[in-house]
């Protein structure tokens, strides 16, 4: 199978007088998963579109496979896209639907047969080649809409949103398999979703998308560990996470000090010299730690509700000076509303924000 890596250079869209991407550059390796994660309006589907040659550019260039294809036809720029609605022809069964754009085409008739075949087999339709849509579940409607794609043998895959339309449970569950298809194909996918769970199972890389701007571009673990501002860090992740409002100690910048509570910065890796200007502490709910009281790291919270989440407990706190906060604990835990906690803030799992810029610190 053909794969072609994705270049896009000093792209601008627009619409009117409505700017949606503004000299956005982006590189694609052949071969790689790349999740656009964003909310929605942040630009992701139009930066998809683009590439599949839907909309029109005002200014830059998109490269596939080394060829530029800025003002090529969507047939011709060797792509194949699966949308968020499945599209499929009510009246043609699977077969049909995955074989048209095939013979339209003209491809021989065994070739056809063959890739049918193929990409059946992959995704667990063959079975259902003979029904149509209408006697199919959606998740079973989405596979045919994923593989009437795969048959086209495209150098980039394009994905918009293709699970949104699904349960929680189908999501999951073709999550997997296009995890799977992707590890067996080898094939370059690019896949526009709002959704972080989404984009953390299957990208080999996410670019975290706002304002039609590119915020991050590393891999899923550096996003969730190392956001690189308080935007990228309150978008990915679930629960949130926690921000605390205070400021850098003048002591040498080994504290983050927010009203009486006092947390260590000592193993804290940061990315230019500290200040002492307002900043913001922030910390993912599970990196929280309940410690001795006499833990000389140790902040006093009051908890105010406990919330079961099956494996475990979120907790919700607030701190001496009002700032709440959540925690997960052990569900078995005998927690309640006014109980008092001693917690630990783990220095290597903390990120700092300037309150201004809310660039990572």
């Amino acid at each position: 199978m053909q794969r072609a890596n994705v270049d896009i250079r000093s792209l601008r869209i627009g619409f009117g007088g409505l700017k949606v991407l503004d000299n956005l550059n982006l590189h694609v390796e052949a071969s790689e998963f790349l999740v656009l994660l964003g909310p929605s309006g942040c630009g992701k589907s139009t930066l998809l579109n683009a590439i599949a040659g839907l909309i029109d550019v005002k200014s830059g260039e998109i490269h596939i496979g080394g060829r530029d294809v800025t003002w090529a036809e969507p047939k011709d720029r060797g792509i194949a896209m699966v949308f968020q609605s499945y599209a499929l022809y009510p009246r043609m069964t699977v077969r049909k639907n995955m074989s048209f754009g095939l013979q339209v085409a003209g491809t021989p008739q065994d070739e056809i047969g063959r890739r049918l075949g193929e990409a059946a087999q992959m995704l667990r339709l063959t079975e259902l080649l003979d029904r149509r849509p209408f006697e199919l579940s959606g998740g079973q409607r989405q596979r045919v809409a994923i593989g009437r794609a795969l048959v086209r043998h495209a150098g980039v895959y394009l994905f918009d949103e293709p699970l949104s339309n699904l349960d929680a449970q189908l999501r999951a569950e073709l999550r997997v398999e296009i995890k799977r298809l992707h590890a067996r194909l080898g094939a370059t996918m690019i896949y526009v979703t709002h959704d972080q769970i989404e984009a953390l199972t299957l990208a080999d890389r996410i670019a975290v998308m706002q304002g039609g701007v590119i915020q991050q571009l590393d891999t899923p673990k550096m996003i969730y560990r190392a956001p690189v501002n308080r935007f990228v860090a309150s978008f990915v992740g679930s629960p949130a996470m926690n921000f605390i409002p205070g400021s850098i100690a003048r002591d040498g910048g080994a504290a983050f000090v927010a009203g009486t509570s006092r947390f260590s910065l000592n193993g804290y890796v940061f990315r230019g010299p500290p200040t002492d200007a307002p900043a913001v502490l922030g910390i993912r709910p599970e990196h929280v730690e309940v410690t001795a009281s006499d833990d000389p790291f140790a902040v006093p919270a009051r908890v105010e509700m406990v919330e079961p989440m099956g494996a475990d407990s979120l907790i919700w706190c607030r701190l001496a000076d009002g700032t709440a906060f959540s925690l997960r604990h052990d569900a078995d835990a005998p927690l309640r509303a006014g109980d008092t906690l001693a917690l630990r803030f783990p220095p290597e799992t903390l990120s700092l924000f300037d309150d201004k810029s809310g660039q990572r610190l």
